[in-house]
């Protein structure tokens, strides 16, 4: 990858301008196309849903050449190379199994967007073929693969960005601003919440063939062997543990790393408290939780999380949100916006804080990408690389884990990445892979 002539440009100008000598940059010159060397050669694995539209978030940038898809559905993947061609005239060459893709050599970036399975050993060979990876959360569907990824990404050093936007969104960015410059005092709690209709999981639906132009084998890879049902396959497939953690690591990892972001940990939790399970009526073909509340003790604060699927009312009339809570208010945050409510000091008779509201924030996929490809010019860190991502992931991991094992306490030994307190749990730390398929060593 060549150095970006864009971005040398903004940059001698911003070093003149530093040492006091006025450098104007033409508008018409920004507004020229980017020239072929400084262009991004992408390939996507995954096309159906999310990881089709990271692709279209990355096609919004003119420094960007999608020459490369590959999809286990034969059918969504013509469907897509239609679309590329129709709307961004865009030719990729076409693929089936990532590894031959991974041959390609003009392509310089992959998107993962496949189901969190596949997630650790297409990041693996992604790096060892040369290619930075923009990986979709939750990093990992285990502990251990996450902690694989951690290292690939260091030994190999290349650029990995994981898919938690919101690291990218400028409400909350405003929002842990306010909190690192004391607007709210100190900061006591983060409470947050998600609850979201399709959390249920799918009605039951029966086995069935595995349908025309699809390489079941190819989808399930180190997954165990199932027979083929829709409800394990296309968009619902996160209910299941073979392939998601459901809700918790969906939403979860989104919500919970902003609580982390509040104070900046980077690390895994070491006590973590659970209390979940199935308590909607509906009848749902599932393996994951529809009911949860988990408590993340940390040194100086406290976060929370309450998630009730299949119910889309919460605090504050918002089906999902994160309140930072504080001395002298709280600062309430979606996606779109944010709202500070101040406390009332009866003393001075006065609010502690100042009262503010901003709407009308825009989606962050885009700077998300705009962030990853910036980087893989500058070879900087992302936003969200992978160290932080593991960080959410066990965050959402370990409380499934306690469900699942029926642990309403774990206590989690980061140095040796084990549980103290449970052997079962201890059990589903690391994925029994299917044949052929084995868990990526690094080096």
């Amino acid at each position: 990858m060549t150095i970006n002539r864009r971005n040398f440009l903004k940059k001698s100008a911003v070093t003149s301008a530093g040492i006091g000598v006025a450098t104007i940059i033409p508008a018409e010159l920004w507004a020229t196309g980017t020239a072929p060397s400084d262009k991004v050669n992408v390939g996507l694995i995954g096309c159906r849903n999310h990881g089709y539209t990271i692709l279209r978030n990355h096609l919004e940038y003119d420094d960007v050449n999608c020459v490369a898809l590959c999809d286990v559905d034969s059918n969504i993947l013509n469907e897509k190379a239609d679309d590329l061609k129709k709307n961004y005239n865009q030719h990729p060459t076409l693929y089936a199994d990532f590894r031959k893709m991974l041959d390609q050599k003009d392509i310089d970036a992959v998107i993962i967007g496949t189901p969190d399975h596949w997630h650790c050993i297409q990041l693996v060979y992604c790096l060892q073929a040369g290619k930075d990876v923009y990986v979709e959360k939750p990093l990992a569907n285990t502990i251990a693969e996450c902690n694989i990824m951690v290292a690939a990404s260091r030994y190999y050093n290349k650029v990995v960005q994981v898919g938690q936007q919101q690291r990218s969104n400028q409400a909350f960015k405003e929002s842990i601003g306010m909190i690192r410059e004391e607007k709210i005092g100190t900061l006591r709690k983060v409470n947050i919440w998600g609850n979201f209709n399709y959390g249920l999981g799918s009605i039951p639906r029966e086995d069935e063939p595995v349908p025309g132009g699809v390489d079941y084998d190819m989808w399930l890879g180190p997954a165990p062997e199932r027979p083929f049902n829709r409800n394990r396959f296309h968009g619902s497939w996160r209910h299941f543990w073979d392939y998601g953690g459901g809700l918790m690591s969906d939403w979860g990892v989104h919500l919970v790393d902003m609580g982390l972001w509040a104070k900046n940990l980077t690390g895994a939790p070491e006590l973590v408290m659970t209390w979940a399970g199935n308590i909607s009526k509906e009848i749902r073909q599932r393996d994951s939780f529809d009911t949860m509340t988990v408590v993340y003790p940390k040194e100086d604060y406290v976060i929370n999380w309450d998630m009730t699927a299949g119910i889309e009312q919460g605090p504050y009339e918002m089906l999902y949100g994160v309140a930072f809570i504080g001395e002298k208010g709280t600062i309430l945050t979606n996606r779109y916006g944010y709202r500070v409510i101040p406390e009332w000091d009866n003393n001075l008779r006065e609010h502690k804080t100042d009262a503010k509201q901003v709407t009308g924030i825009r989606d962050a996929h885009s700077l998300h990408v705009r962030n990853f490809l910036d980087c893989i010019k500058s070879r900087e860190t992302p936003v969200c690389p992978p160290e932080i991502g593991r960080a959410a992931a066990l965050h959402v991991h370990i409380p499934n884990i306690a469900a699942r094992v029926g642990e309403p306490m774990l206590i989690w030994d980061d140095s040796n990445s084990r549980f103290t307190n449970s052997s079962k749990a201890n059990e589903l730390i690391t994925p029994e892979y299917r044949a052929p398929w084995t868990l990526p060593k690094i080096g």
